[in-house]
């Protein structure tokens, strides 16, 4: 019922707490099976401070679209390219779509078909539903990354692109993405790399010396990447990124706006009033960070990953799905529904998916709370 008066803000903020008193807390360090985490504190007064601004119309904001166009330029350097083109948008999901329907343009064909590995997000459902291409999914190895001979044998005269994941949803796998990069260059396609996760992370760990393959545009195949501020990014909720290697990508999504208070634009995101406060906190994080700062976080989160697969060894009853690639952990169990359910109702935020579940390592999570929960599994398990 819409209330005929208003209540004071303390009455306001009062139900709300009631209201949300059952939602898990990034800072209880509970949550450990999301990609999100709680925002940096700097990062989030910005979104304070310019809450208002509006990259749907530009021209009003014109210092907002510079700072936007300068977060770009930096992802794109992190990402191996010297000059990007694309926007900061509402999440992977949001940028992944954008991709699809960059290629599906760009394309002279009658039935558009796009080659994904069988571990994508559920995103390119989406893409696939809203823009009529028709997805042909490719085979997985035994190590969870996509077989690159299945998805050449898949490419057919209707084919607009292929995609490759850099840090799948349920394991945190790379795939093969070089592999992918010469395929694409050989038949003549694009290559879309969805590295929502992986982006701030992948750089970093190569850094510090993890065994990780090349993903990025320094690899010519690749024309367009997706990478999520919002994740390891540390930015507030939403703050998703989509970069294209070649400005024609981003023109074959562009619509006249015509009638904005700012001037006439084009606009090449699904959404048009679009936050400009999340693209600053996205140029302010970086900013304040530098690759030294997030190379520090993502050591944490690797090295936390490391020691948490070997503990879960430990535990009668439960296995690892694979070694951990990123700073994602999956585990497997004998009676694993069963456990889910029972961790859920100590209060922990987890979810079986495919037969396993998935721990991943955001900055909200520390060492004493994967020890509570360990603690929590191992009984379980052992039917205490």
């Amino acid at each position: 019922m819409f209330p005929k008066k208003g209540a004071s803000e303390e009455e306001v903020l009062a139900e709300l707490e009631e209201k949300t008193s059952e939602d898990l807390t990034f800072d209880s360090g509970r949550i450990l099976g999301s990609m999100c985490t709680h925002p940096h504190p700097f990062a989030a007064e910005v979104v304070r401070r310019y809450i208002d601004r509006n990259l749907g119309d530009p021209g009003l904001h014109v210092g907002s679209q510079r700072v936007e166009r300068e977060a770009i330029a930096m992802l794109s350097s992190l990402l191996g390219l010297e000059k990007g083109y694309g926007n900061i948008v509402s999440g992977g999901t949001e940028a992944n779509i954008l991709a699809v329907r960059a290629f599906r343009n760009l394309a002279d064909v009658e039935n558009p078909e796009l080659i994904l590995p069988r571990s994508a997000h559920f995103s390119f459902l989406k893409a696939s539903e809203m823009l009529k291409v028709r997805l042909v999914w490719a085979d997985l190895r035994e190590d969870h990354s996509v077989d690159v001979r299945d998805v050449e044998e898949k490419i057919t005269s209707n084919t607009i692109g292929i995609v490759g994941i850099a840090g799948t949803t349920g394991l945190g796998v790379v795939d093969d993405i070089p592999a992918l990069s010469d395929l694409a260059l050989d038949y003549g396609l694009p290559l879309h790399v969805d590295a929502a996760f992986g982006g701030f992370v992948i750089p970093f760990a190569k850094a510090l010396g993890y065994d990780i393959p090349d993903f990025d545009f320094r690899l010519r195949g690749v024309k367009s990447i997706t990478i999520d501020p919002h994740k390891m990014g540390m930015v507030p909720i939403p703050a998703g990124g989509i970069i294209f290697r070649e400005k024609r990508f981003l023109e074959a999504i562009s619509v006249p706006a015509p009638y904005l208070a700012g001037g006439k634009v084009w606009q090449a995101t699904i959404t048009g009033t679009r936050p400009g406060a999340q693209a600053l906190a996205v140029w302010a994080m970086i900013k304040h960070l530098g690759f030294e700062g997030y190379k520090e976080i993502v050591r944490r989160a690797m090295e936390l990953s490391r020691w948490f697969a070997a503990e879960l060894k430990k535990i009668p009853g439960v296995y690892l799905i694979r070694e951990p690639v990123l700073n994602i952990v999956s585990f497997g169990a004998g009676n694993l529904e069963e456990a889910e359910e029972e961790l859920k109702k100590r209060g922990w935020g987890v979810s079986a998916h495919r037969g396993y579940i998935r721990i991943v390592m955001m900055p909200h999570v520390r060492r004493e709370h994967l020890e509570e929960f360990l603690g929590d599994l191992r009984e379980i398990m052992l039917g205490r």
